[in-house]
């Protein structure tokens, strides 16, 4: 950074601090001066935030966060290593350690989302959750709707994308696929592990996996040379 960019950076940082935000190591924060925080913000080492950011009051945000042209409602913990542009965040949202969230991703009040998580375009209801190792791409998700571990909106087919519906109160089991488009209704469920092509009554169970078969005697050498049987090294 050159030094007027330096010296810049350290007067915004002085004034953000007489309003009442926490600054826990200046030296390795980087605030544009467009940027609005609310009193009683903490801001780790390490942070960026750029643009037209606005992030609200008594807010946490940890260390190696990157925020661009955001909206970051009250009371909200981002943790250690997000990036988070052109999206919102409402009130009580929690959002990281390691999520990402793309252009026109929108978490509504008091959702989280957890490790290595994604968004793009997507709007997550009040509540819902999406805690390990997601992708939600082009989805509206209702409140109180949980998203298992693993699960994938597929939501491109080569030539265009495609919305995928998640209304209230869902539940989807942990390594699930959604093949756009697609829907899930009120209060359903997707079982771990489902490729689910067809829209999801509410209430319903939805469950599209193959059925396990328990083969006897399955370490012989009958089962290793049909190639059921195989392992890495």
């Amino acid at each position: 950074m050159d030094p007027a960019r330096t010296m810049i950076n350290r007067d915004r940082l002085e004034a953000l601090r007489a309003e009442g935000v926490t600054l826990l190591d200046p030296s390795t924060t980087f605030i544009d001066d467009s940027v609005a925080i609310g009193r009683g913000t903490v801001v780790h080492p390490g942070v960026t935030l750029e643009g037209r950011t606005r992030i609200g009051a008594n807010c946490r945000i940890r260390s190696w966060v990157r925020i661009t042209d955001s909206v970051i409602g009250d009371h909200v913990l981002v943790n250690d290593s997000c990036v988070i542009v052109e999206s919102q965040v409402d009130d009580e949202g929690r959002v990281g350690p390691f999520s990402h969230l793309r252009p026109g991703s929108h978490m509504k009040a008091g959702s989280h989302v957890g490790n290595f998580v994604e968004l793009k375009k997507t709007t997550l209801g009040e509540g819902s959750k999406a805690s390990h190792l997601a992708y939600l791409g082009d989805a509206s998700i209702g409140a109180g709707v949980n998203i298992g571990a693993g699960t994938i909106t597929c939501n491109y087919d080569g030539e265009k994308k495609h919305p995928t519906v998640i209304e209230d109160g869902a539940f989807i089991g942990s390594d699930s696929q959604l093949i756009a488009p697609v829907k899930v209704g009120a209060g359903a469920y997707v079982a771990a592990g489902s490729s689910i092509t067809d829209d999801v009554p509410p209430g319903a169970l939805g469950i599209a996996r193959g059925r396990q078969r328990n083969i006897l005697d399955g370490r012989s050498d009958r089962g290793r040379s049909s190639g059921i049987v195989a392992s890495s090294q």
